[in-house]
């Protein structure tokens, strides 16, 4: 799931340069408005590029925060190599 928003992320953030520099050095010359166009569809990318990028997935364990479930918390302490001080 990682690799797959880190793709996306790249493809967002590539195509957002893209399209600013094609707006600055070609599109100009022909057309100021569309140009203009351009720039603020690039301006609005990056934003949603970093939702993707910091989109919490289904199978992600973040912050490493307890489930509930002592048993499930005990099994992600030992395969995140973490020790246990005592009951919780």
């Amino acid at each position: 799931m990682y690799a797959r928003r880190r793709h996306t992320y790249f493809v967002m953030m590539g195509t957002c340069i893209v399209l600013f520099v094609l707006a600055c050095a070609v599109v100009r010359l022909w057309s100021v408005p569309v140009a203009v166009g351009m720039c603020v569809v690039a301006m609005v990318i990056p934003p949603f590029a970093a939702m993707v990028a910091n989109r919490r997935g289904p199978d992600d364990r973040w912050w490493d925060d307890p489930s509930g479930d002592p048993e499930s918390d005990a099994w992600w302490d030992e395969l995140d190599g973490k020790k246990r001080h005592g009951p919780r």
